[in-house]
């Protein structure tokens, strides 16, 4: 009972499907004329459309050479060092901070089209207020000597976080030694 059924169904598709073939073949005949005319301005904007999908592609590609290069300098800065460590309640520059900042004036110097930002960090001890200050006077100092060493300070922009980002959590001189900081991030 279903046999039937369904082979009449088959046929009819098979029927509808010839004649929308035949259809259409006859539309494309008739429209062949017609269609030489539409088909040189269909080519111009299909022209246009492509060198405008070749600039965006080309910006894009340009975008993303871009960002590259910036991971790659931001690898670079991080295998010099990109942090320096400060005494208790100090924002004098140590020696080892001196030998690491000298090296980021280098790496500076050398890239003239990179900008950074300088974050001043404090320990846990001490308000929030005066950890901000501390935070500035270190991002400063770390600032200056970048400066001194022939870095271009409008390249250079500080904020202080003072005790509100801390690089290690606890309450002991380990965890305080690495919070007293200044880490030069590339924008």
């Amino acid at each position: 009972m279903f046999r039937p059924l369904l082979t009449l169904a088959a046929a009819t598709f098979l029927l509808a499907a010839c004649e929308t073939a035949s259809t259409i073949s006859e539309e494309a005949a008739s429209s062949a004329d017609s269609g030489a005319t539409s088909a040189s301005s269909s080519s111009t904007s299909t022209a246009s459309e492509a060198s405008s999908s070749t600039s965006s592609s080309s910006a894009a590609s340009a975008a993303a050479a871009e960002a590259s290069a910036l991971e790659q300098a931001r690898g670079e800065l991080m295998t010099i060092g990109d942090t320096v460590l400060f005494g208790f309640d100090s924002s004098a520059l140590s020696a080892d901070a001196m030998a690491t900042l000298d090296k980021q004036a280098a790496f500076l110097n050398a890239k003239p089209a990179l900008r950074v930002k300088i974050e001043g960090h404090a320990d846990e001890r001490g308000t929030r207020e005066y950890n901000l200050a501390l935070g500035e006077r270190r991002a400063s100092a770390t600032r200056d000597y970048l400066v001194a060493r022939g870095v271009d300070g409008s390249r250079i922009r500080i904020v202080s976080y003072g005790k509100e980002r801390p690089a290690v959590v606890g309450s002991n001189e380990e965890a305080w030694a690495k919070n007293r900081r200044s880490v030069t991030v590339l924008n």
